[in-house]
């Protein structure tokens, strides 16, 4: 009976080492953090309960992830592609801006950078790892048929070689190789609209003083200093919206009209898709404190802000980063989020 119980903890142990870069790689997959962990989660006792027949002709790590690979194929044969707002429209001029909700499996899901991106010691194997995870890259993987994707994560991501991608997917090196020629073709081809952020990391000393004026100019809602830190281009997306604005004018014009509620409000930093970001918690009349309104994720190029995301299923986002669901108003100083 013991030895039983100390193998089962053992492999609990095992598989969980693993957990963080699984996600990681399923959330590439998916677009989705909450479909990645469920991914995972399968994986997990998938592995569990055919470990008899682990044979251990390859690591532990590769069979993890021969199934994980399988459980998101299996999930993306429906064939839905998340994206980004960006994406799938215009962008719409201030005077025409509506507020047109739709369905949660259109849109890309944020998610904490401590959930998918596994502490390693190689800074620019960390600086590769951020950049996997952000918005446009993700965006970018999304367009890809879904073995092009793992084909393209495995080999350009997590530098695995063609011959161990070919026994994970039960294919030849000479398909692994076209496949992954096929892929950097398509993102090669892609008219990104909204290109990712060109952040160091971590943080020079220029990007964290522009934050710390962000933070500034937003809660004191303060439009001529928040235009001063915008680029001309710069846009701002709202998902479950589809709208997007582009322009310093019908950003801040926006903030001033239809967004008007977010006055007064409060942030909190957190690390999220390898981008500095913040929890948005907005006045609250009914309680005089602040309620979660917004997970923002900013993007920073050239000393300026190209683009903020604001996600405002705040019942969902804010328990998946460990955030509080309220903020008295006496509140100065909260936590970082995880």
């Amino acid at each position: 009976m013991s030895d039983s119980v100390v193998t089962t903890t053992d492999l609990d142990v095992r598989l969980e080492k693993h957990r963080v870069e699984l996600t990681g790689y399923c959330y590439r997959m998916l677009g989705s953090s909450f479909e990645a962990e469920d991914a995972v989660q399968d994986t997990m006792v998938r592995a569990w309960r055919n470990y008899e027949k682990f044979e251990g002709r390859s690591s532990l790590r590769s069979w993890l992830y021969r199934i994980a690979t399988n459980v998101c194929l299996d999930m993306l044969s429906a064939g839905n592609k998340r994206a980004r707002p960006v994406d799938l429209s215009d962008s719409t001029p201030l005077a025409q801006a509506a507020l047109s909700p739709r369905a949660d499996n259109t849109w890309l899901e944020p998610i904490p950078d401590a959930r998918v991106l596994p502490t390693v010691a190689d800074p620019a194997e960390a600086a590769v790892a951020k950049e996997s995870v952000r918005l446009a890259f993700m965006a970018a993987l999304q367009q890809l048929p879904p073995k092009q994707r793992a084909v393209l994560i495995l080999r350009e991501v997590l530098a695995w070689r063609a011959n161990e991608v070919a026994e994970l997917l039960d294919t030849s090196v000479a398909s692994v190789n076209s496949a992954l020629q096929r892929a950097r073709a398509t993102l090669a081809e892609r008219d990104d609209k909204a290109a990712d952020a060109a952040v160091s990391d971590p943080l020079d000393e220029e990007q964290r003083k522009l934050l710390e004026r962000y933070v500034a100019a937003f809660e004191g809602y303060d439009m001529a200093a928040l235009t001063a830190l915008l680029h001309e281009d710069a846009i701002m997306t709202m998902p479950p919206f589809d709208l997007w604005l582009t322009g310093h004018d019908d950003i801040t014009g926006f903030m001033t009209t239809i967004g008007s509620a977010c006055e007064g409000s409060r942030l909190i930093p957190v690390q999220v898709n390898g981008l500095p970001g913040f929890a948005q918690y907005k006045p609250d009349p009914d309680t005089g404190g602040f309620s979660p309104w917004a997970v923002q994720i900013l993007e920073i190029s050239d000393g300026g802000l190209t683009g903020f995301h604001f996600f405002l299923d705040t019942k969902r986002w804010f328990p998946l980063f460990d955030l509080p669901l309220h903020l008295e108003a006496e509140s100065d100083e909260v936590e970082e989020g995880a």
